[in-house]
């Protein structure tokens, strides 16, 4: 089974940046493993939805982001060490929310969270204002 872990969040001054880590371990039940699998980040915030932040295939050069990220965000990934990250530059108040790391073996990088089959337990992030 899958299993996620993300690390990096914490406090943050409005303008300044963070990079999000999360390190993937485990199989699926098809035998598939961090290279074959695509990831996103997702942002939960008070009142709000979980809603879609970036996400990156397993297919080579295939991304994407919310508007709300574009431009001032970078998804990777690094498959010799398990891990994807997410570099976010000029933080804003309003990126504050628990950050989720998901993954599923679908080719396509969904916006919507029933897509994705694993998660892990999240990391906070909160931009002072």
């Amino acid at each position: 089974q899958v299993h996620l872990v993300e690390s990096g969040g914490g406090l943050v001054q409005a303008g300044g940046s963070m990079r999000l880590s999360c390190t993937l371990s485990g199989r699926t039940e098809s035998g598939l493993t961090f290279s074959d699998i695509t990831m996103a980040w997702f942002r939960h915030a008070p009142v709000n939805a979980r809603v879609f932040v970036a996400g990156i295939s397993w297919f080579p050069g295939r991304h994407a982001y919310a508007d709300s990220a574009k431009g001032r965000s970078t998804i990777s990934r690094d498959n010799a060490k398990n891990t994807a990250f997410l570099q976010m530059n000029s933080l804003k108040h309003e990126d504050t929310g628990v950050y989720y790391c998901a993954a599923t073996e679908l080719v396509a990088v969904h916006t919507q969270t029933d897509r994705y089959n694993f998660w892990g337990q999240g990391t906070q992030v909160t931009v002072s204002s």
